[in-house]
């Protein structure tokens, strides 16, 4: 019999499963279960953008589009960029439409990277892009973020991680699963740090819509000398809630966005046609449909933030993404173990923060993208957890009674 196990490419073979879907499909497998653990909007995509795409149906427009994407499309996400984050692309060269954000990612990372370089990647971060590089034959080389620098990217230490084999930065930000920003002043201390480098940055956008505390969004890409030597990504995932449509891009300098371009034609060919069409419509008519959802994040943030404070957790307060990043150190337990016994017990669904980085390690990350009905009966259920546990002072336990 063929041992087809020896047979498998080993970086994949050996590659753990995502961190994030174990407790996700455990959860899925039991009664009653409150699941904060994915990051997906619960809002429906709008009905504006549903009716264009079944509309292209009844049409009859059910066949490849261009391998970069629609005209309209590449013109339109252009036009949203410059008019949302005053970032200026060339509709006809500098983007290339994808299969989500993910792909994106994928193609940007296979395109910069040869065997033996090195990806710098923030950590806590997304668990795709360590992976996505070992697959390139890239090392990953992780860049811890603290709690002190409210998870923020320090140039100090940045400065310090760069060698001769460095070829890509990762900048994930607004952050999953801390939530955190970079500001214009925080990316002008990266930017500077770069400068008289060869280093290229990969900038994940995909929250680029949910900031909060008036915070704007600024992209890497919008820095003085940042432009030419980084890739943005973004998708229609989060701000207009189109997970199921699977509709991302890339803008950058013609030069690399050609070679993701050929990537993309051999490896998917084309984004779904459908979503294209569903995608146009969201760009050029969406922008209250982001407002609102900010808004009741924005409520639910609150919520969950005061919820965890209150329970006496160190709960850092997010400025984007739609996470919290609560320490949950205090309890004496290993994130796995918090995130284990939470379930069994009290039927709540959480991620350990260790799935995003070994620093991760002492926190858990907790999606606010659920009703506000969700989030107070999880935290009911934590409450009683916490008390099962011996955990609550009796203060606390009083207050919260």
């Amino acid at each position: 019999m063929t041992d087809v196990q020896s047979l498998l490419n080993v970086t994949a073979r050996d590659m753990p499963p995502s961190g994030i879907r174990r407790f996700f499909d455990i959860a899925a497998e039991m009664d009653d279960v409150i699941s904060l653990s994915v990051g997906e909007p619960d809002f429906p995509t709008p009905w504006h953008v549903r009716d264009v795409a079944i509309d292209s149906l009844r049409k009859g427009h059910t066949g490849y589009s261009p391998n970069r994407g629609f005209t309209a499309l590449c013109r339109e996400i252009c036009t949203y960029c410059a008019r949302r984050f005053d970032l200026h692309y060339d509709y006809r060269t500098d983007v290339v439409v994808t299969v989500g954000g993910s792909e994106a990612i994928d193609l940007t990372v296979r395109a910069l990277v040869n065997p033996g370089d090195e990806v710098l990647v923030p950590q806590p971060s997304f668990v795709c892009y360590a992976p996505i590089a070992k697959m390139a034959g890239a090392k990953a080389v992780p860049i811890v973020t603290r709690r002190e620098d409210e998870f923020r990217l320090n140039p100090d230490v940045l400065r310090q991680h760069i060698t001769d084999r460095t070829k890509l930065l990762i900048l994930p930000f607004p952050n999953n699963p801390t939530g955190a920003v970079m500001r214009r002043e925080h990316l002008e201390a990266i930017a500077e740090v770069l400068r008289g480098t060869d280093v290229m940055v990969l900038s994940d956008e995909i929250y680029a819509e949910l900031t909060y505390n008036g915070v704007p969004h600024v992209s890497v890409a919008s820095i003085e000398g940042m432009k030419d030597r980084t890739v943005v990504v973004g998708g229609f995932s989060k701000s207009y809630a189109m997970t199921g449509w699977r509709l991302g891009y890339a803008l950058g300098s013609a030069p690399v966005i050609s070679v993701m371009t050929k990537i993309h034609q051999y490896a998917i060919m084309c984004a779904p046609t459908t979503s294209q069409y569903a995608a146009i419509e969201a760009l050029r008519t969406g922008d209250a449909d982001i407002k609102a959802m900010r808004e009741e994040y924005d409520l639910r943030r609150r919520l969950i933030v005061r919820g965890f404070r209150e329970l006496g957790f160190d709960c850092f307060e997010p400025e984007g993404a739609f996470y919290v990043f609560p320490c949950i150190a205090h309890t004496g337990m290993t994130s796995e173990a918090f995130c284990q016994k939470l379930l069994e017990r009290q039927h709540v669904a959480v991620v350990p923060g260790n799935a995003f980085g070994d620093c991760g390690e002492g926190f858990i990350r907790v999606s606010y993208a659920y009703s506000t009905r969700h989030i107070e009966e999880a935290l009911r259920r934590i409450r009683l957890f916490l008390k099962e546990e011996g955990l609550m002072d009796e203060d606390t336990s009083q207050r919260e009674d």
